[in-house]
């Protein structure tokens, strides 16, 4: 397998290694694995075609409740 030399500011690289830490990875492994997502990705749907998708799939009823954008502010 080809090596690749990739330069990455500090505070990246720390928050790289911490991400692959906690999920059991070698930050060579996060990585290839990213990569590998994005670049095999122009075969499959597009990320707002994908979240489109889960939403039809999702079955939800507002049960006709409007929400204006003052209400999503309210705590």
């Amino acid at each position: 397998m080809p090596n690749l030399t990739i330069s990455l500011n500090d505070n990246i690289l720390r928050a790289g290694r911490e991400y692959a830490k906690k999920h059991h990875l070698s930050l060579n492994a996060l990585i290839r694995d990213l990569l590998a997502k994005i670049a095999t990705k122009s075969s499959k749907r597009s990320w707002l075609d994908e979240c489109f998708h889960l939403m039809d799939r999702a079955n939800g009823n507002s049960q006709g409740k409007k929400w204006k954008r003052e209400d999503l502010y309210r705590v």
